[in-house]
């Protein structure tokens, strides 16, 4: 598996190998070993699957308390997969980076805790699968805007974006108290 570091540390995007012949492909999604060298050393404790239909924009979420690492990727379809550095006192606040992932391409994005992660389907239909370092827990999930100017996120052009009813009430970062943003260690 080949590991890149992105343009925010500690967000890599990961290309598992691929084994492939005229019946189809072969690849582990994750191995506990290869991803702890890698640097993804938390424990896994929930996976989720997300269907999402064309132009669906999910996001921006983050939990605190109890933050949630991400490993993501996409079995079918494709996505425009973002994360957005919501750490207070981080170097990198408010900066973000986003990365097509798709069943074509197979990457994973690995987002750890403190960060806010968000995706806009630019397939006909996608299937996202995501491993979570901790419980979904409503009471600790925040919503940033997706479209929030501080952030000035470059989505993907797919018309009017579908969001949510709970991620259209979304609140801009700079709305959020400091206490409701997980901590930079």
């Amino acid at each position: 598996m080949d590991v890149l570091e992105t343009e925010l540390p500690g967000v890599l995007l990961i290309v598992p190998q691929v084994f492939g012949d005229d019946r189809g492909f072969f690849m582990e999604t994750y191995q506990r070993d290869r991803y702890e060298h890698a640097g993804v050393i938390e424990p896994f404790v929930q996976d989720n699957l997300s269907y999402s239909r064309r132009s669906a924009l999910r996001g921006l979420h983050f939990q605190n308390p109890n933050p949630q690492g991400k490993l993501v990727w996409v079995a079918q379809g494709e996505v425009f997969d973002v994360a957005v550095d919501v750490r207070a006192g981080s170097p990198t606040f408010a900066q973000w980076t986003g990365y097509v992932l798709s069943a074509e391409n197979r990457r994973q994005l690995w987002i750890p805790a403190g960060f806010a992660h968000g995706f806009c389907v630019t397939s006909d239909t996608a299937l996202v699968a995501y491993k979570c370092t901790d419980f979904y827990n409503p009471s600790a999930e925040h919503t940033i805007q997706f479209d929030d100017p501080q952030i000035g996120i470059d989505w993907p052009d797919v018309g009017e974006p579908n969001v949510s009813e709970k991620d259209s009430k979304g609140m801009r970062l700079s709305e959020f108290a400091h206490g409701q943003l997980p901590a930079f260690a």
